[in-house]
């Protein structure tokens, strides 16, 4: 995905018949959906922009509704899609708060410097973030957001430096 360019949710499935779409959201704050006015709809061959005029919420659900688009046979063949929106429509990142798209390719090093691996993938937990980090030789190894953990992240140098655990 384009640096840009950030997922906030992805289609699950329609919601009645006037074109309404159940979102599951890919964002930390559902909530953040009701002052959503623009969107793109990535359909995998190009990136539709659509306007918001709807917002509901159900469950853990965004159900959004479009300008334009009127009918489920609009919009049925989108389930599955992922929902984006530019950089600057984003919410702003309060201190030591990343996208996870940026987080993603970063080297990890160790407090003295030595190599990790890459940060391959972020785990959502009830607690704390998990880095899931991919090492030269494939192992993966997780590492808990936390500040005994993770030291430093550089977006600008795609660098993370880590405290790595001792295990019994």
């Amino acid at each position: 995905m384009e640096q840009d360019l950030l997922r906030v949710g992805v289609i699950s499935n329609t919601h009645g018949i006037k074109g309404e779409v159940k979102v599951f959201p890919t964002t930390d704050d559902v909530g953040r959906f009701k002052d959503l006015k623009k969107v793109l709809l990535d359909t995998g061959k190009e990136k539709i922009p659509l306007k918001v005029t709807g917002v509901k919420f159900f469950k853990n659900l965004a159900i959004l509704k479009f300008d334009g688009i009127d009918s489920i046979n609009d919009i049925e063949k989108y389930k599955g899609k992922d929902l984006l929106i530019t950089r600057e429509q984003a919410v702003p990142l309060a201190e030591n708060e990343y996208f996870i798209c940026d987080l993603l390719g970063c080297t990890v090093v160790t407090e003295s410097g030595e190599p990790v691996g890459e940060l391959t993938d972020v785990l959502q937990t009830g607690a704390n973030d998990v880095y899931l980090v991919t090492a030269p030789d494939g192992e993966e190894i997780l590492i808990p957001v936390t500040d005994e953990c993770v030291k430093e992240v550089s977006i600008e140098q795609k660098k993370v430096v880590v405290h790595l655990l001792k295990w019994i």
